[in-house]
């Protein structure tokens, strides 16, 4: 890939429309699929997302709109998909042009449901794209942050290091600074799970539980994490990194995460289904609540904190009852 390489991005929401305000700090344009027409032609008129992140203001000459997601492959080299993982599966749908030769960034913290699969198995597996044109974006970066252009930092995993340092090139700006890792799977699982610690600490701030417990509540996360991480992809890693322990925080604690506030719907009385219909956003650790339960079934690892979460989301347990035994497991 060159400097020319025209990036597509893939998705409508407040995080792909934050990740083509970097690329476009960069890029001369871009490439941008969205599934609705009539986003697209809001988006034109106004200059602006109509939906997500309506402060950031583009110059939408520099981007060429589509919602035929094969003309999107078909002008693009580079594809950051950055859209909820249950909907992956429906975009990909009407999918008509191979990918094996496209670079394939995901930027979605979340895993494919029913197959359980994280995003970089998923296009391996299904779509033939081969291990060294897999990359992830990872890090902690909430969306609304890099729309008011604040310092965040991204990590590129990938296992060529080659093109990790490229798309790190290609998004490194005034407001951000980016690193590589060659730890794919390490970085994606823990994508995954910060969203599953993230409800948990929601949860326990909606039943009255202070910072003093949401301090040995993250600290155990991260250690369940690292166990995890260990179990299903042993190599040596920093779990202390920002791309691991920095996005477990910030999604735990920061007034812009969608799962904390799911969370602490769920522990203030909501049922899942009251609390999803008011968020009008999807809150990834739902999801992947199940799947990671379902995956250390396998693996059998001791991850209380998400056996928690399992039960109150899943089996209808109550959030007192369940964080009152979580607490005695804790340490």
């Amino acid at each position: 890939m060159n400097d020319k390489s025209k990036i597509g991005v893939i998705g409508g929401g407040s995080w792909a429309t934050a990740i083509a305000k970097i690329a476009l700090t960069n890029a001369e344009e871009i490439n941008w699929y969205m599934r609705r027409q009539e986003q697209i032609d809001e988006f034109i008129r106004l200059s602006k997302n109509p939906s997500y992140l309506t402060g950031v203001k583009f110059d939408t000459d520099r981007i060429h709109f589509t919602n035929d997601i094969n003309k999107l492959v078909r002008t693009s080299d580079i594809l950051i998909f950055a859209t909820p993982s249950p909907f992956l599966k429906q975009h990909l749908k009407k999918l008509r042009r191979k990918l094996d030769n496209k670079i394939i960034v995901s930027a979605i913290k979340g895993i494919v449901p029913d197959e359980n699969l994280i995003i970089s198995d998923y296009f391996e597996e299904y779509y033939g794209v081969p291990k060294d044109n897999i990359a992830v974006l990872a890090g902690p970066c909430h969306a609304e942050e890099v729309a008011l252009e604040r310092l965040s930092y991204l990590t590129f995993g990938c296992s060529s290091r080659e093109k990790a340092r490229m798309l790190a090139q290609k998004f490194a700006s005034s407001f951000i600074r980016t690193s590589i890792s060659d730890d794919i799977l390490g970085i994606e699982y823990s994508s995954v799970m910060k969203n599953i610690y993230s409800i948990a600490a929601g949860i326990c701030h909606g039943l009255k539980y202070g910072d003093n417990f949401q301090a040995v509540l993250i600290s155990n996360a991260i250690q369940e994490m690292n166990r995890f991480c260990n179990a299903t992809n042993p190599l040596h890693r920093d779990i202390n990194e920002s791309a691991y322990l920095g996005d477990l925080l910030v999604t735990a604690y920061s007034k812009f995460s969608r799962n904390r506030l799911f969370g602490t719907m769920i522990g203030k009385g909501y049922s899942v289904k009251t609390a999803q219909i008011e968020m009008e956003m999807i809150a990834e650790g739902y999801y992947a609540t199940k799947c990671i339960h379902e995956i250390n079934e396998k693996y059998q690892i001791n991850m209380p904190i998400v056996d928690s979460v399992y039960e109150i989301l899943y089996n209808r347990c109550s959030p007192i009852m369940e964080i009152r035994k979580l607490t005695e497991k804790l340490k």
